[in-house]
């Protein structure tokens, strides 16, 4: 008998207005038994119909809810969830590489589909996705035919899911280093051991925004990762672009793509950016343009506070670089980091700063990564321009 889940008294709104994710704790009672990860309908304390999702009674997350009537989820109808998906990003003029479906925003919670050229990279990241993965795989395979999928399941979040990190190929046979096109730019996607799948699709938008910081301007873009700004900040005629990050592998990626777009005006540099920065404040050292696009420095609630601290540490050696009248972009991909917070947090750093900074940009993530208004969760990326003055 399928499992049918009643909440307790008053813990229904929040997923009547649309937020997918049943906790445990909210849960008055479970009547039936099933497989772990198969469909459960959950109900308010009254007995009414809320809608259906895969559960998971290893995880805090109960229940992720994806159906609102009665459909079932068989092969058509993740065809017809991933096509409408797509759709939606095909008719923002997408094309060559972006999220396809970007899991909770899209109804498919915990299904990450990303599009590089030709070959699909997905994450599966709960019980019930990864027990319908061969249909899903098959949904994609017919809809978009593409030369190959990869699967890049190596997160830390799914062992919270009771499942092991896992990546490699699962459909086609091709090389995991794969050459897309962004902003009229080629870059070189590394599958296999690149950020996230592959890429940080995300800030697309946003590194197209950066060129009109760039033009004429001494650039430096700190934890460049592959090059994304710095690629687009060259490719705007910066004066010189510097790449930093910590890792030997990623500013070896920027040079791989420097070369596919003939761009001569980026040099990289190796070292931990804290370290790096002061040493530029010691040398006496200035920058037009500054980017800060650090990792996610708190992953939890709990870390919040450290992390504000660390963004304040880090801004505030970026203001005191910028030359007058220059630019700081600063961005933080923690949800945890809200808006109001993060805004904050630069207030801060500029009073600390002993700097005078004005907005003159507030974006967010690109519009493959679309966040709905019902779970907070899925706006994440906070991306501020500021001018320092």
């Amino acid at each position: 008998m399928p499992y049918s889940v009643y909440l307790k008294k008053n813990e229904e709104k929040r997923i009547v207005a649309g937020h997918p994710w049943v906790y445990a704790n909210e849960v008055a009672r479970i009547e039936g038994k099933d497989k772990n990860g198969s469909l459960a309908t959950v109900y308010d304390y009254s007995g009414r119909y809320i809608g259906k999702g895969y559960i998971n009674h290893l995880s805090k997350i109960l229940v992720r809810i994806f159906i609102r009537d009665e459909s079932i989820p068989d092969l058509e109808f993740y065809k017809n969830a991933i096509k409408k998906a797509n759709d939606a990003r095909l008719a923002l003029g997408m094309d060559n590489c972006y999220r396809m479906v970007f899991g909770e925003s899209d109804n498919l919670p915990a299904l990450i589909v990303d599009k590089y050229a030709d070959v699909l990279c997905v994450q599966l990241l709960s019980l019930g996705i990864e027990k319908n993965k061969e249909l899903i795989i098959q949904a994609l395979v017919e809809l978009f035919h593409p030369r190959g999928i990869y699967e890049r399941s190596d997160v830390a979040v799914r062992a919270k899911e009771g499942l092991e990190e896992r990546k490699g190929i699962i459909y086609g046979d091709f090389d995991t280093k794969v050459i897309i096109q962004e902003n009229g730019l080629k870059m070189q996607v590394d599958l296999q051991n690149g950020q996230k799948t592959g890429y940080f699709l995300d800030q697309k938008e946003n590194r197209f925004a950066l060129r009109r910081y760039s033009c004429g301007k001494k650039v430096l873009d700190c934890f460049c990762n592959s090059g994304g700004f710095s690629l687009n900040a060259a490719y705007a005629k910066a004066k010189e672009v510097i790449a930093l990050d910590i890792s030997a592998q990623a500013l070896n990626d920027v040079n791989i793509n420097a070369k596919l777009n003939g761009l001569t005006n980026i040099t990289t540099m190796q070292g931990d950016v804290f370290e790096v920065l002061r040493q530029f404040k010691r040398d006496g050292e200035s920058f037009d343009t500054i980017i800060l696009d650090p990792p996610a420095f708190c992953k939890s609630a709990s870390e919040v506070k450290n992390a504000y601290k660390g963004y304040k540490d880090i801004n505030i050696l970026a203001m005191k670089l910028v030359k007058n009248g220059g630019f700081l972009i600063s961005s933080s991909c923690s949800h945890y980091m809200t808006f109001p917070l993060f805004q904050n947090m630069l207030r801060d750093a500029a009073r600390e700063s002993g700097k005078n900074a004005r907005i003159v940009e507030i974006r967010t993530q690109s519009g493959d990564h679309p966040s709905m208004l019902s779970t907070d969760e899925s706006l994440y990326l906070k991306f501020f321009v500021l001018q320092i003055l």
